[in-house]
């Protein structure tokens, strides 16, 4: 079993993985930025982001019948372990933005 301070530091390296994104504006959508999907969509919540071709897309990701349990560290080291979060590097999937989610101390939208 992980000490606090070994958590900790995974998180500490987890900041450090996202702390190059950027929100920005396009066209009346803002990128970048989760937000959370109304009833009946494909997903809890979405993203606008670029494609490599540079075409705003949407991203839907997260089971809209289950909570997140974030704030507990052993839950969010469980997670980011099984979905192997630090390998995550594409913004125009789901598993990124998953990922992104389960970081320490992440907000949620409305």
């Amino acid at each position: 079993m992980k000490t606090l301070k070994q958590i900790e530091a995974i998180d500490c390296a987890c900041e450090e993985m996202y702390k190059e994104l950027v929100v920005e504006k396009y066209e009346g959508k803002t990128l970048n930025d989760p937000k959370r999907s109304p009833k009946g969509s494909p997903g809890k919540f979405h993203v606008y982001v670029k494609n490599d071709k540079g075409n705003v897309i949407k991203v839907n990701f997260g089971d809209p019948n289950s909570e997140i349990k974030r704030d507990d560290p052993a839950r969010r080291k469980a997670f980011r372990a099984r979905h192997n979060c630090a390998d995550k590097k594409d913004k125009t999937k789901a598993g990124y933005w998953s990922c992104y989610q389960w970081r320490a101390g992440a907000k949620v939208d409305n």
